[in-house]
């Protein structure tokens, strides 16, 4: 019989992973998390000897309609003045990216006020924010399946230009209140443990958006399919952000996910596509008060636990610096072969 002409290539597997960390010049297992993630990584990237190339930070800014009724401590004006800040090069993920020799585009998702062309500023906008959700559809079925189609796009043409790490970020004023009633929604958890002080809501803040999003998510009470949770309660960053999830979950496309919202973006996609999930690396444990329970249900391990609550991908920048060793280690580091170094065996 005649062989095919392109025959389909071996997948890398775990096993094999494992199999070139154990043979390195080291003891077994001596690298800890690391290891782990290297062997992550290889899976995804469908190589024993994972290397990153062009790896991009999309940060994904819109604003909420529910941000009027008062559930956050900054007022809604500050989404368009930190894309400026952005734009400007002044902002903590600036700093990161300029550290970590990382490339940024800023994506305006639907940001209230409307924003002049810049250079780094992608312009998507679905609208001059979503509608208030404690009264109304956050947003039209045709806006939330555009805003996928949107994201996936915008991750889909970055792969195509040669990246396989995006780091995703977020920055909406009202967006953890948005996560958090999707987190409610798709988790049937009590909101109580849903919601948490975003930006810094004292008690009193923290009790309105309590039953702010009480009172919204009664005004939908049948259930809902996951697409329909984002239509209703959602962002057109966050819908962005799920559409890029499930794009590199196409692709051989490392997606780091930052905090909270990023992490609801993260299990919705895995609601749409079950596989979303095998291509996600979390980058941290925010202080957002149910991200802890969220990645325990996810089954996911974060880099790092420092009580950050910024956003706008600053935990996937940090974090960075992680993957990009446990790659290194994977693909450069000498076998006890290669080296003339005896394994613990003596051999």
């Amino acid at each position: 019989m005649t062989e095919p002409a392109f025959a389909p290539r071996p997948r890398v597997t775990h096993d094999q992973l494992q199999r070139r960390l154990d043979t390195r010049t080291k003891p077994q297992g001596s690298l800890g998390q690391l290891e782990a993630l290297a062997i992550r990584l290889g899976v995804i990237l469908q190589a024993e000897q994972p290397r990153f190339s062009q790896p991009c930070i999309l940060v994904f800014a819109g604003d909420h309609g529910i941000a009027r009724e008062g559930v956050s401590a900054y007022p809604p004006e500050v989404t368009a003045q930190m894309v400026a800040n952005y734009l400007a090069g002044g902002a903590a993920i600036n700093v990161l990216a300029r550290q970590h020799g990382l490339g940024m585009s800023v994506v305006n998702a639907g940001v209230a006020t409307p924003l002049a062309a810049a250079p780094g500023l992608i312009d998507h906008s679905f609208g001059l924010g979503t509608r208030n959700s404690l009264r109304e559809a956050a947003m039209t079925a045709e806006q939330a399946r555009a805003a996928l189609a949107a994201g996936r796009s915008l991750a889909a043409n970055a792969i195509a230009q040669g990246s396989n790490a995006l780091l995703l970020g977020e920055m909406g004023i009202g967006n953890t209140a948005s996560a958090s009633l999707m987190l409610h929604r798709l988790t049937g958890w009590p909101l109580s443990q849903c919601v948490g002080r975003g930006t810094g809501l004292d008690d009193a803040g923290l009790e309105r958006k309590l039953r702010t999003l009480e009172a919204a998510s009664a005004r939908v009470a049948r259930a809902l399919e996951p697409v329909e949770i984002l239509q209703e309660f959602g962002g057109f960053e966050l819908a962005m952000i799920v559409g890029a999830i499930l794009e590199c979950a196409r692709h051989r496309c490392v997606a780091v996910i930052d905090g909270f919202a990023v992490s609801v973006c993260a299990l919705l996609a895995r609601r749409i596509d079950d596989a979303a999930l095998e291509h996600c690396v979390f980058s941290h444990c925010s202080a957002e008060h149910a991200h802890r329970a969220l990645l325990d249900l996810l089954g996911q391990r974060p880099l790092l636990d420092l009580g950050l609550r910024l956003g706008e991908a600053t935990g996937a920048a940090l974090a960075w610096p992680l993957l990009d060793a446990s790659a290194r280690l994977m693909s450069d580091m000498a076998s006890f072969e290669s080296a003339g170094v005896s394994d613990k065996s003596g051999s």
